[in-house]
């Protein structure tokens, strides 16, 4: 595969999983799947660990070190209990996504976006499995944390 081509390839991979990473979002929203902010992200791992099966850490701005901390014992008890974990740009997309009509709310006014946990789907999702393809994918490239970027529409 010539380098041109496999680029395209990866590219294509990372928009897919984008996508189907939106979708699962919202469809985990609708189903009370999906436990929003850093503290109550920490809580649910702490009581329920064996109920999550995605962790989404979204940050825009990588100078925050009080949230990088944070990401990096997620992170750590995501791979010790064998969470899928996938890094987010977009938080702006999320919002678009998840916060309602008002896409441009204060984030402290209205919850965290940068910690994100779906639990339990109640009906088998494809999606999912496909950001878990991508997940373990990632992994096998020596990727242990996949980074996505989402777009804003």
């Amino acid at each position: 595969m010539i380098p041109e081509e496999r680029f395209a390839s990866v590219e294509n991979r990372m928009q897919s999983a984008s996508l189907a990473l939106e979708e699962l979002l919202v469809t985990a929203q609708k189903q009370h799947c999906l436990t929003v902010g850093i503290y109550e992200s920490a809580k649910l791992l702490n009581t329920d660990p064996d109920s999550v099966v995605l962790c989404v850490l979204a940050a825009d701005d990588e100078e925050d070190v009080a949230l990088q901390i944070h990401f990096t014992l997620l992170q750590s008890f995501c791979c010790d209990n064998g969470i899928n974990i996938l890094r987010v740009s977009g938080v702006q997309r999320l919002w678009q996504l998840l916060g309602g009509a008002d896409a441009n709310r204060n984030q402290d006014e209205n919850g965290d976006l940068h910690c994100m946990l779906v639990t339990n789907l109640q009906v088998d999702h494809c999606r999912l499995l496909e950001v878990g393809t991508y997940c373990q994918e990632s992994r096998l490239l020596d990727q242990w944390v996949p980074e996505l970027v989402l777009q804003e529409r």
